[in-house]
């Protein structure tokens, strides 16, 4: 009986009861729940620890003045440039005869040469045929949507012949890498437009 009654002595002190710590586990076994272990999955995270983390990409931006350059033009070539444009909207799209019956004609232009042709005949119901009114202005024929006129270019030598003000250069089709490198290393020195020079 007396060691009954020491017992509930005790339990009733609150000064004899240990103190808990604040933030950590109430008994030994807490805490070894989940992602209680360093790997577990509620445990903390190290950086760009993630499924899918987003990758950085640096990417060394070339000067784009090059590129963006635009050529010297009087104001009436420039005029004719923007007719140009203007017309090319409103311009029928010419396709050969009987090009929609026949997948294998493509939408391509071929003049007409039947006997019966109404197309040839220009009769008013068929499509429109290819005429020299429909061609732009001389002052901007053969120009380059920007206004430079285009030099083929095959090496770094051909881009001596260039006047930068108002002509551009175009590699040709058949130039390797190592010779398209050289010749538009060579084009940004002497400061020529490369109009196919990848960006």
């Amino acid at each position: 009986m007396a060691d009954d009654e020491n017992r509930k002595v005790k339990d009733s002190n609150p000064e004899e009861t240990p103190e808990k710590p604040e933030g950590g586990p109430e008994t030994p076994n807490e805490g070894k729940g989940k992602g209680a272990k360093t790997g577990g999955s509620g445990g903390a995270k190290k950086e760009g620890s993630g499924k899918k983390g987003k990758k950085v990409k640096i990417v060394d931006e070339k000067p784009r003045s090059l590129r963006k350059r635009k050529p010297e033009l009087p104001e009436d070539v420039k005029a004719m440039l923007e007719l140009r444009r203007e017309r090319k909207k409103k311009e029928p799209k010419f396709r050969r005869q009987e090009w929609s019956r026949y997948k294998k004609l493509g939408e391509k232009w071929r003049r007409p040469k039947g006997l019966h042709s109404k197309m040839r005949i220009n009769k008013r119901y068929r499509p429109p045929r290819v005429r020299v009114g429909y061609g732009s202005p001389s002052l901007a024929r053969g120009l380059h949507p920007s206004g430079f006129r285009e030099v083929l270019v095959h090496n770094p030598a051909d881009l001596n012949r260039i006047d930068p003000k108002v002509e551009a250069a175009r590699i040709a089709h058949g130039v390797g890498t190592k010779k398209r490198e050289a010749i538009i290393a060579a084009a940004e020195k002497k400061k020529i437009r490369v109009l196919n020079g990848g960006g």
